[in-house]
């Protein structure tokens, strides 16, 4: 059994990102999701790595940032891990988790 496991949203977003990347780099599209993976692995051992963002939702989520771009956004105290969403960080936040 995983150590985590993605929302519909999260899906559906990490596909989002995937395509948008692989419209001109599949490599680099596939790269990307391996970090993103990664991440997550990393994550579901060590859920307290991640950072609250009280400025962006009052829910009891965490964030972790890949690549320095890319925000991982799960609930800590799930088994298995739940990662609710994975957005660029140029998109709205605060939009989004509504």
């Amino acid at each position: 059994m995983s150590r985590y496991i993605f929302s519909p949203k999260a899906r559906d977003d990490l596909q989002e990102i995937w395509c948008y990347i692989a419209m001109d780099n599949p490599v680099a599209a596939d790269r990307l999701e391996e970090d993103i993976y990664a991440a997550c692995e990393k994550l579901a051992t060590q859920p307290h790595l991640g950072h609250s963002r009280p400025d962006l939702t009052s829910e009891p989520i965490l964030f972790w940032k890949v690549r320095s771009v890319y925000l991982v956004i799960y609930l800590k105290k799930t088994q298995p891990l739940n990662i609710i969403r994975i957005l660029h960080g140029a998109r709205n936040v605060s939009v989004e988790l509504d």
